[in-house]
């Protein structure tokens, strides 16, 4: 079905519908409300006044709280916040969470809330403002950063602020790619030719689906040779810096999250390659500093072109790793554990995708089961 504007579509049997959200009371979240017409233009209008009713209606609840309000607290705008938030951050967040959340701040908010009063900030109000058009991904960090903002004014202000729920995606986003069978096949043939570093971080990532970060930061005393386990203790990542001369700078941080922390056992195979490269520089890959991660891409990539495969992401080793895990018996708690995941529900619903090969085997199997039960009916 052809789509135009703001979620705004042609149905099978002719009329345009528009959809809008709304917060319902009674189911505690927001739902889709939905409009139709005879053309786009009709329902594009019926749409746009509905919105503007909304916004009315929003504004009103919030005149009605501000009376309540400090008139001080009135008058402070959204942006003024923001900067004593990211001062915060600075003093007492890691310095690779700073300069995302400036980053986002800089590049996003000042443009979407520059005249905007702290207290305008309501869930319609964010929506008008975010365009359309950015990312899944950039619309999360977004919502993010908002919350984090309007939490700090709470607390700092002693006033009550809204939580900001990103409105859900109207269509469902796609399943993470994984190498197929035949692609993995071809990659380990390559990687086990003339093994050198880049190949052996390649093939660790099959084999434990750390992130490109880690791998560049893991260290040789990170390897428990006697007990067979990798120890996940920090990560390096290319990030902006202000005043840098070259915009951005390796930076090491610790982890990802807490969670990130983890042990992950080894297989005999892959500890004595290990052992086979180990020396007496600091990092495994990169020597006496981390591996520069975009130089570890580059070689992934001349590795895929050598096997006659199309260009892929690095991140697609820790995608394949979660999959196989699964479909060779993996528990889903176990599997979290060692990819470093908050919650179990993080891996089944972004990183554990059974392939049509795998759903083949179980619907052969159930049909395998029901034969024998119709052969005992017999």
């Amino acid at each position: 079905m052809a789509r135009h504007g703001e979620n705004i579509r042609k149905r099978i049997d002719g009329r345009w519908e528009g959809r809008y959200l709304i917060y319902s009371e009674e189911k505690g979240k927001h739902i889709y409300r939905s409009i139709y017409g005879r053309t786009y233009e009709e329902v594009r209008e019926k749409l746009t006044t509905q919105k503007n009713l909304l916004i009315k209606d929003q504004m009103r609840k919030t005149a009605a709280c501000k009376e309540q309000l400090n008139p001080v607290v009135n008058d402070i705008t959204f942006l003024q916040v923001t900067e004593e938030w990211l001062a915060d951050v600075k003093e007492n967040r890691k310095q690779s969470t700073y300069i995302k959340y400036n980053l986002i701040v800089k590049k996003y908010l000042q443009n979407f809330f520059q005249k905007t009063l702290l207290m305008e900030l309501t869930d319609i109000y964010v929506r008008e403002k975010i365009v359309d058009d950015l990312s899944n991904s950039v619309q999360k960090s977004i919502y993010c950063a908002l919350n984090q903002i309007l939490k700090y004014a709470s607390q700092k202000y002693s006033i009550t602020m809204p939580y900001l729920k990103k409105p859900p995606a109207d269509l469902h986003s796609s399943p993470v790619k994984v190498l197929a069978k035949n692609e993995q096949k071809k990659i380990i043939s390559i990687l086990y030719q003339e093994m050198d570093r880049f190949k052996m971080a390649i093939l660790l990532c099959l084999f434990t689906g750390l992130r490109l970060g880690e791998l560049c930061a893991l260290k040789w005393e990170d390897i428990d040779f006697e007990n067979k386990i990798l120890m996940v203790n920090r990560t390096v990542q290319r990030l902006y810096v202000e005043g840098c001369k070259t915009k951005t700078k390796l930076v090491e941080t610790p982890p990802k999250s807490e969670y990130s922390k983890r042990e992950i056992p080894l297989p005999a195979a892959i500890l004595e390659l290990l052992i086979s490269f180990q020396n007496n520089k600091d990092y495994i890959f990169g020597g006496k500093k981390p591996m520069e991660p975009r130089t570890l891409q580059y070689h992934f990539k001349q590795i895929l072109a050598d096997a006659g495969l199309p260009d892929k992401n690095f991140h697609i080793l820790r995608h394949t790793f979660s999959t196989n895990c699964i479909e060779g018996g993996t528990d889903v708690k176990s599997l979290s554990e060692m990819l470093g995941h908050a919650d179990v529900q993080i891996t089944l619903n972004r990183y554990v995708h059974p392939s049509m090969e795998a759903k083949r085997q179980y619907m052969d199997g159930l049909s395998e089961f029901y034969g024998q039960i119709r052969g005992q009916a017999g």
